[in-house]
């Protein structure tokens, strides 16, 4: 116990740029849901996470077989034999994802107050709880692993390290269909416990009563950051079909999302002018 807060303060020395994510993780959360809400949507994903990683290195449930080396032992903190800021990587993820969804799918506001072109969201609880945010908040994790997963198994060749190997390569770049699954569980259980909570705490003390817009597209900003990330490491270590995939993947997406962004996208549902429950 006397060398966690020494292992803690050496993994955010190795891995500053993973607590530069969750720092903006936290500021972006904590202007759109509070700070009570932030705090049960991080533990919850970070836990669902953790035990999950302990579960498929062991029995190879949800993410399929694979192990981590332990090359960085002593470097930075290591929970069991799952390293902290792996499974700390998934909570700010999951809601950088969640935002993306919410961006897409939250109705408009009446009258319009954002500013320039821009929607202004309203922030309903039947909406930002719905299926449909559900859904497409899992498929929005699940796809940028796609762009993580396989630059992180080529961690020997950038600053990550080589932290983790399959047994088995998978066809994806060498990672396997069931860690995209895993991924996909991951979320699920986590929203699955999250949203209910969100049903019955009190109406969030700093959630405001104009447009969201601007909070949530800081959440969506976060994801792109961490997708730009991610794929500018892919290209500097020389995986050119790779950083093109995980790019060809994201120009729809992204173009869907720029249309949403000057106003120009289909509305899920009638104009509102609550902001929620």
């Amino acid at each position: 116990m006397m060398d966690i807060p020494l292992l803690l303060f050496k993994t955010l020395l190795l891995r500053p740029y993973v607590f530069v994510f969750l720092a903006a993780a936290l500021f972006c959360a904590h202007r759109l849901i509070g700070w009570k809400r932030t705090g049960l949507f991080l533990g919850i994903t970070w836990f669902v996470a953790f035990v999950c990683e302990w579960s498929s290195t062991r029995n190879g449930i949800p993410f399929g077989w694979y192990h981590y080396t332990g090359f960085t032992v002593g470097q930075e903190l290591y929970l069991s034999n799952v390293p902290f800021m792996d499974s700390l990587s998934f909570s700010f993820l999951l809601y950088a994802s969640y935002c993306l969804a919410l961006f897409f799918l939250l109705p408009k506001q009446a009258p319009n107050g954002a500013r320039c072109c821009q929607p202004a969201l309203g922030f309903p609880l039947e909406a930002r709880t719905s299926w449909p945010v559900f859904g497409l908040t899992v498929l929005f994790f699940a796809f940028i692993d796609m762009v993580i997963d396989p630059v992180a198994l080529r961690g020997s060749r950038w600053f990550l390290g080589q932290i983790y190997f399959y047994p088995d390569p998978g066809i994806h770049f060498g990672v396997t269909i069931a860690n995209y699954v895993g991924w996909a569980v991951v979320g699920a259980i986590s929203l699955a416990m999250y949203f209910p909570l969100d049903r019955h705490l009190p109406t969030p003390a700093n959630k405001p009563s104009r447009s969201v817009t601007g909070d949530v597209l800081l959440g969506c900003g976060l994801y792109y950051g961490v997708l730009l990330f991610n794929l500018g490491v892919t290209f500097w270590i020389g995986e050119l079909l790779l950083g093109m995939t995980g790019t060809l993947i994201y120009i729809p997406v992204t173009a869907l999302f720029l249309l949403r962004l000057f106003d120009r996208f289909p509305y899920p549902g009638p104009l509102q002018s609550d902001t929620g429950s």
